[in-house]
């Protein structure tokens, strides 16, 4: 789908701070619904359209660090694969395999390692020796190691450690699942203790377990999987009382922090919970975030509901504060199996000072429903953006489907300050091949533990990422001056398992300082924001119109409106406003009618509108 050199030059126009103001899918594409693929044994399986506007220029450093040919890094949920370690050292993993045979008995672990001047070169074979592994997880390990764990496609989970990061052999180990069940997969693994040698798995089983289609299992050892203090222990709370199916992925380890360990279980069809341990997982307590309201349908024919779609990441604070950020779908049970909606689009924040939301089918509805529990820039702070701000989410009837809603896949980070950073893949307007629309990575932070959310970030609009889809971004839990995170670089949405020919996909490994983020919060702060321009009123209209700045404190404000060819049309001279109401007044006697752009400056800063005159 080719843009039209007018849009280019809209674009172009359309500077400064990005607009927040939401435009949505059309309703078809929102009801469009999709089976939800659920991973089967045995069944694992470009010319831009768009310049990007001068906003949107690139604000990261980024470089490949592997490749593979197997493209479908999770179902759902992202394990964490890039670890930042004490000593500024990095880590980092992913699937990998090879070209001709992706998912044959070569695929397996890709690591690559970062000694604080470099990376490594990209690894030519897996870490495990032909056992067709996959789905790692990476974590800090002893006084100076490192640890990952993933799972071989036969035998269970494969734990491997090392004592010294980046060099040595790796000592790998199968923990393998209770009889019938041997084969446990999709693991997630991290490390507590003074030394970090106590390490913590949670796996899921390929087969019917304990009630269940599929059975959450966890596992602990202080010996480098030499012996098991606890091994395939289920939890009763996430038992057949609580749902029929608990899948690979949907679950996911926080940074163990202030004497906390934690992780997060849930998606469309079993309640969003945590499950916590004040005692290196003796003991557990589990608290409900959203509850779903068919948990045991068992194949008994729903309504449709909003719903999380499995894909989540959770953080802890200094102190021990539990931070959640979840994406959305829409989720039904007709009596031919389950089905998701990927075209609603929505990703939300909560944290424990905040209320659980309801069951009812609408509570996480992210359209403005009566009935729905989410607030915009307070839960509700992720979502695709209009680039073009013509108030229309002009997207392809196809994106890339990943189990997940259009904007999906989100990690977290809490800092030391209590500044949160949010980082999704999110199917991003003006950017196709064609057939298929593209996802970019977006971020979203706050500076006051989540109570107000600054500017959107499209991290990857670059020249290098026209022709790539950018999903499956895994964070760093810890940070310093920086964020970092990897994601897979796919010249075409979508996954083998989506019929697409197998291609050479890139772990992209990317840093991004705070203050570029943050910067955009800064922006939140000065007196001209999408949240305090308010839009024009009356509006369509003709005669005049009223613009309404919310002020702090004083500020000199000025005014400008283009018209599409992005020619200025009208002005308002710069004036001292006192803190309160700033009204501004347009007047269109000698306007014809049509689109129109109104800008509101303050100093640097900028806000741009659209409105019609009639």
């Amino acid at each position: 789908m080719r843009k039209t050199l007018l849009l280019l030059m809209v674009l172009a126009f359309v500077a400064g701070t990005y607009a927040q103001q939401r435009a949505v899918l059309s309703k078809t594409l929102r009801d469009k619904a999709v089976e939800l693929k659920k991973p089967v044994k045995g069944l694992e399986s470009a010319v831009y359209t768009q310049t990007p506007g001068a906003n949107y220029k690139s604000i990261l450093a980024e470089e490949d660090i592997g490749s593979t040919w197997y493209d479908i890094q999770t179902n759902q949920s992202m394990q964490t694969r890039v670890y930042l370690h004490d000593d500024g050292t990095i880590g980092a993993v992913w699937t990998m395999g090879p070209e001709g045979n992706p998912s044959g008995p070569d695929r397996g672990t890709g690591y690559n390692y970062f000694d604080g001047d470099s990376w490594g070169p990209f690894p030519t074979a897996a870490i495990e020796n032909a056992a067709q592994a996959g789905w790692p997880s990476y974590t800090t390990f002893g006084e100076n190691g490192e640890a990952y764990t993933c799972h071989d496609y036969f035998e269970g989970t494969i734990l491997g450690t090392r004592v010294e990061r980046g060099t040595g052999d790796w000592n790998l180990v199968i923990q393998p699942g209770p009889l019938g069940a041997e084969d446990i997969s999709f693991p997630r693994v991290v490390t507590t203790g003074p030394d970090n040698n106590i390490i913590h798995i949670l796996s899921t089983t390929w087969v019917a377990y304990n009630g269940q289609d599929h059975a959450l299992f966890y596992a602990r050892t202080t010996d480098a999987g030499t012996s098991w203090e606890i091994e395939n222990q289920v939890f009763d709370e996430l038992g057949t009382d609580y749902t029929l199916d608990l899948g690979g992925d949907t679950y996911d380890w926080a940074e163990p922090n202030a004497g906390t360990l934690a992780f997060l279980v849930g998606d469309g069809w079993m309640d969003l919970a945590i499950m916590k341990s004040m005692d290196d997982g003796d003991t557990w307590d589990k608290s409900v975030i959203w509850e779903c309201p068919y948990p045991l349908n068992a194949g008994t024919p729903t309504d449709t509901f909003y719903s999380p779609d499995g894909s989540h990441d959770i953080a802890i604070d200094n102190s021990g504060l539990i931070h959640v950020a979840f994406s959305l779908t829409r989720s039904l049970e007709d009596g031919g199996g389950p089905s998701y909606f990927p075209g609603i689009d929505g990703v939300v924040y909560w944290n424990e000072n905040r209320p659980a939301f309801s069951n009812d089918i609408n509570a996480l509805n992210p359209y403005g429903h009566p009935d729905s529990e989410l607030e915009e820039d307070y839960s509700l702070i992720g979502w695709s953006q209009d680039i073009d701000n013509n108030g229309t989410l002009d997207i392809l009837d196809e994106w890339g489907y990943y189990n997940t809603g259009l904007s999906s896949q989100p990690q977290i980070i809490v800092d030391d300050q209590n500044q949160i950073f949010v980082v999704y893949s999110s199917v991003t307007e003006g950017y196709d091949n064609g057939s298929a629309s593209y996802r970019h990575i977006w971020a979203r932070s706050s500076v006051n533990g989540g109570e107000w959310w600054g500017t959107f970030h499209d991290l990857t609009n670059d020249l290098i990422n026209l022709f790539d889809e950018c999903a499956f971004p895994s964070a760093a839990d810890k940070s310093d001056d920086n964020i970092y995170f990897t994601y897979q670089a796919d010249n075409t949405p979508g996954t083998n398992e989506n019929g697409i020919s197998p291609e050479e996909n890139f772990t992209r490994f990317v840093t991004i300082p705070k203050t570029d983020i943050i910067s955009g919060i800064s922006e939140s702060r000065t007196p001209v924001t999408s949240g305090n321009v308010s839009q024009n009123y009356p509006n369509p209209f003709s005669g005049s119109t009223s613009v309404y700045v919310m002020l702090d404190e004083p500020a000199d404000l000025s005014l400008e409106v283009t018209n599409l060819m992005g020619q200025v049309v009208y002005q308002l001279p710069a004036q001292r406003f006192n803190s309160g109401k700033a009204e501004l007044t347009i007047q269109a006697n000698d306007l014809e009618d049509g689109v129109y752009f109104y800008t509101v400056r303050s100093g640097d800063h900028a806000v741009t509108k659209k409105m019609i005159v009639e």
